[in-house]
């Protein structure tokens, strides 16, 4: 046997007298009758304080302090270990990870990368975790409607390549955001079925165009549009006035001069608007050729460095430009523009009281012309006009003037070929006499940088509406907002989408008709404008005698 180290000496035997061991490991001393305890301090509370005139308690002796003390091991049953730790109350409430952290929503797929535009199917980047529905079977979804947009849009896929799969992409969504788990599939059977059901667009700002909620909310809002008959009165707080037309270039005055004595610079040198050349003016057939961009510049971030490029091919200043053309001028002066062809105000408005003299004259239109250029500058080929609920009024092609010969028919952006120009019958001043039949010196103009089109018909009149002022570019004049951009920012349409093919002067001054329309509804109110009251025809022969 291995000797004893004594720890358990301090210990009385259990068994005391009836012992049997020889060499028992606790003490048999007959004065050793208790097992000693080890102290243990224990929290106690302590008395709320009294108010009441209560002797103080003495503190407590030492036996009570050994009371209190409890065994170093404690029972199951013990009252303290029952009442859990003391560094911390107790709580019914449940553990932290079983508890709601807040009301339970449904779970959103956010995109986990930029949705790229394609030609083909698109694919679906969304974080799968987040997505309710699995994203196969989502993807398989967005497939059957890619499949059937591109079916829908077969008339214009060639122009807008990406607009399939854009479309696809944005219904898919939209379906998604109101559907549920179970209901998804039967919802995108839904939005095909409806697709079948839509007439196949001839051009990118058709109505069929766009998902089911752009296609109902452009619905409702054309809707609300057409159903608004302008009127001069609802303008009048929209009228520039004087001093606004003179800041955004309008003419308000006949230039001083005879007019229209010099109507073209054939020979003459001028600065090409092009690329900024000096060069002689010469007629198509014997005109030099220049190199230019077709595009505007525009200013872009590239790996976090900004650098300037043309919209028309990507190509910084620096370098050659996309397109071979003749050298063009474009004058600006509006004593320049006066020799060419004169200016003249629009006529005046007849005497209400003339029963012998009935004016045809409207309150409101629209007007939008189309320019070319020719030996003589840029001069108007196509002038549209369309009345207070967008109708067709007066669309013509106007022949040029007497020794004003075509350099570029700038057909991109006019839309007039040489063809349009062989129609044409009326000279500018002829059509001019045309338009006093529906525009007098009461009636308002509506039109997109309308001082362009006014310059152009060498037209003066004081009671227009421009977007361009209504719908302000964030940098203030002189920079304007593109027509094209209001549109569809507005009024959701897509309009000059022809491409090479040009723009259209007649949905041009709908498009303006329309925007005004919206503005009316749900655009700010204009300040009162002072000098937009109607004339009565004595003041406004007095200020045209004048002028």
């Amino acid at each position: 046997m291995f000797p004893t180290l004594g720890l358990f000496q301090t210990l009385p035997c259990p068994e005391k007298q009836h012992c049997a061991r020889r060499n028992c490991l606790f003490s048999h001393r007959p004065d050793l009758t208790k097992i000693p305890v080890t102290p243990v301090p224990v929290d106690v509370p302590k008395p709320a304080p009294s108010t009441s005139a209560v002797a103080p308690r003495p503190p407590p002796s030492a036996s009570a302090a050994s009371s209190l003390s409890i065994p170093a091991k404690r029972s199951v049953s013990s009252p303290l270990r029952a009442a859990g730790p003391s560094n911390g109350p107790s709580t019914s409430e449940p553990p932290t990870k079983l508890q709601r952290a807040g009301p339970s929503r449904r779970p959103v797929a956010v995109p986990s990368g930029p949705q790229t535009s394609s030609t083909g199917v698109p694919v679906l980047r969304v974080s799968a975790a987040q997505s309710q529905v699995p994203i196969p079977v989502r993807q398989a979804m967005l497939k059957s409607l890619y499949d059937h947009f591109a079916v829908l849009y077969e008339n214009i896929l060639p122009t807008n390549p990406t607009i399939a799969s854009e479309h696809a992409l944005r219904q898919e969504a939209e379906v998604y955001k109101k559907s549920t788990k179970l209901t998804y599939r039967n919802a995108v059977i839904s939005s095909i079925a409806a697709l079948k059901k839509r007439p196949k667009p001839d051009s990118a700002s058709h109505a069929s165009v766009g998902t089911e909620a752009e296609v109902q909310e452009r619905e409702e809002m054309r809707k609300k549009v057409a159903a608004l008959r302008l009127s001069a009165a609802q303008l009048e707080p929209y009228v520039l006035s004087k001093d606004d037309m003179r800041k955004w270039g309008y003419v308000v005055d006949v230039p001083a001069g005879p007019g229209g004595d010099k109507p073209h610079e054939e020979g003459s040198v001028m600065t090409c608007e092009r690329c900024n050349q000096k060069f002689v003016v010469k007629r198509a057939e014997n005109a030099d050729q220049c190199r230019f961009h077709w595009g505007r510049a525009f200013t872009s971030k590239v790996n976090g460095e900004k650098r300037r490029v043309y919209t028309c091919c990507s190509r910084t200043p620096d370098e050659d430009g996309c397109q071979t053309g003749p050298h063009v001028f474009y004058e600006t002066d509006p004593e320049d523009l006066h020799r060419r062809h004169a200016f003249t105000h629009t006529r005046l408005a007849a005497e209400s009281g003339d029963a012998m003299q009935t004016d045809t004259a409207l309150d409101v239109v629209a007007l939008d012309c189309e320019m070319i250029y020719t030996t003589g500058g840029m001069r108007v080929a196509r002038v549209s006009v369309v009345d207070s609920v967008g109708k067709e009024v007066f669309d013509e092609y106007i022949r040029m003037d007497e020794g004003v010969e075509v350099i570029d028919y700038n057909t991109r952006f006019s839309g007039v070929t040489p063809e349009h120009l062989a129609a044409a019958l009326l000279p500018l001043a002829s059509i001019r006499e045309s338009l006093d039949a529906l525009i007098n010196s009461r009636t308002i103009i509506i039109g997109h940088a309308l001082e362009n089109d006014l310059k152009t018909l060498r037209m003066i009149h004081h009671r227009c509406v421009d977007t361009a002022v209504l719908f302000p570019h964030t940098a203030g004049p002189p920079y304007r907002r593109a027509l094209r951009a209001l549109v569809k920012e507005y009024l959701g349409q897509t309009i000059q989408a022809a491409g090479a093919a040009g723009h259209s002067s007649v949905e041009d001054s709908v498009a303006t008709l329309d925007l005004v329309r919206w503005h009316v509804l749900n655009g700010p109110k204009p300040r009162p404008n002072p000098d937009s009251a109607t004339p009565t025809p004595s003041t406004s022969a007095s200020s045209l005698q004048n002028a």
